[in-house]
């Protein structure tokens, strides 16, 4: 089949790939050229995507990637991984309106078209149909075949990938349903259908939601723990030996990446302005998940001042790690950096360093990331907070040398010089 995949980011470069590998024509179509371009001569910035795999595509012919529309004729199967993000703290729908507009010049009968982008429930049937239909003369659900299938990437995680992770799919009608059934089911192990596109929307966002509730009750757990002197690490382990009706959740400086801070929004947002309904869990584990860097702020200036009589402002501070999660370099909504925006603005004097980012790109401004030298050892810092903890990061020398730690994420074992969250 021909498949086209439109959205060459870390959604849709890893299931183009694949596409490609299981014998599938796949043209991935990418609107930014310097990202075609670097596709072309087989250069991943994908990390989950090595060059060898997508150099081993592009020799078998199976993938070509571009920003030229008309490449698209005649797909079979056309997947939109575009990005859904928050403008103005609300929902975003542009990439996805206008992936439609794109696909709608280039359906023919018999065409599927699925959509992978995380989104509120309703933007299948009420936004992407009507603009396939609009723009090709078609109707859906009887001249061509519409259906969604959320994304689960997880940057990073070698254990859990595109292939063996159960993919949810749906249709606008059963015979919607086994035409993305079919396709899914050549590229991952396990599909699971959904009985309507709402569902599978649904089931998506409360996926993340889920998730960044928990970690706003952790967080918050973390606070109340340190003000009663109590380790709240020990304490979430000794929860987590009850072997039913729990789930550990760890505390830590934020969350962050493409979905924790923004897909909740999508569901509460959606409920508000459609219903008039207030998800109030989802707005108090926002605003208690938003303002977790600012605790961290406070934690390490209260630690400078009680240990060493000085102020934040004019202190040598080595924040370890300035990506949103270990294993990678994506650094969007990361909370990491916002602690050090947040320390440098208070007079900070802060080095990042990060072996996955020499330069991170986030919330469209460039954020330089320093390295230690010969000249600036862990020693010579007033104090370390450890922000994202990569595997590449020495914690026994970093525990042997630091006057003094802030452990964000409970790596380390604690001692009168680590202080943990």
């Amino acid at each position: 089949m021909h498949i086209c995949v439109l959205g060459q980011g870390y959604v849709g470069l890893p299931l183009a790939v694949r596409a490609a590998e299981v014998g599938h024509t796949v043209t991935g179509y990418e609107p930014d050229r310097t990202r075609c371009e670097a596709l072309a001569a087989g250069a991943s910035y994908v990390e989950d995507i090595g060059d060898d795999r997508l150099r081993a595509v592009l020799g078998s012919g199976a993938y070509n990637a571009t920003a030229d529309p008309q490449d698209l004729k005649g797909f079979d199967v056309a997947v939109i991984t575009v990005p859904t993000p928050l403008t103005d703290r609300a929902p975003d729908l542009s990439c996805v309106r206008d992936a439609g507009r794109v696909l709608a010049e280039w359906i023919e009968p018999g065409a599927t078209v699925v959509l992978e982008s995380t989104t509120h429930p309703g933007t299948t049937r009420d936004v992407l149909i009507p603009l396939l239909e609009e723009g090709s003369g078609l109707v859906a659900g009887r001249d061509f075949h519409v259906g969604f299938s959320p994304e689960r990437i997880d940057p990073g995680n070698a254990d859990w990938r595109l292939e063996n992770t159960p993919k949810i799919v749906a249709g606008l009608t059963e015979g919607c349903l086994r035409r993305v059934k079919d396709f899914y089911d050549t590229v991952t192990d396990v599909t699971v259908p959904a009985s309507g596109l709402e569902e599978a929307e649904l089931a998506k966002v409360f996926e993340n939601t889920y998730r960044h509730v928990n970690i706003a009750l952790v967080n918050e757990l973390s606070r109340m723990a340190h003000t009663l002197g109590v380790d709240v690490w020990h304490t979430l382990e000794l929860a987590a030996t009850k072997p039913f009706g729990f789930t550990r959740f760890l505390p830590g400086p934020g969350v962050g990446g493409h979905c924790l801070p923004i897909d909740p929004v999508y569901l509460s947002h959606h409920v508000k302005a459609r219903h008039g309904q207030t998800f109030r869990l989802i707005e108090l584990a926002q605003d208690i998940n938003e303002s977790q860097p600012d605790y961290v702020v406070r934690r390490l200036q209260d630690s400078l001042s009680r240990r060493f009589r000085r102020s934040v402002h004019g202190a040598r501070i080595l924040a370890l790690g300035a990506a949103y999660k270990p294993g990678t370099s994506d650094a969007r909504q990361s909370p990491a950096v916002e602690v050090t925006d947040r320390l440098r603005a208070m007079g900070a004097d802060v080095t990042v360093v990060d072996p996955y980012l020499p330069v991170a790109d986030s919330g469209c401004r460039e954020i330089p990331f320093g390295t230690t030298t010969a000249s600036a050892t862990v020693a010579d810092f007033d104090a370390v907070v450890l922000l994202t903890p990569h595997g590449e990061f020495d914690l026994v020398r970093l525990a042997a040398e630091a006057a003094y730690v802030l452990d964000t994420r409970g790596v380390m074992a604690a001692a009168p010089h680590i202080e943990r969250l």
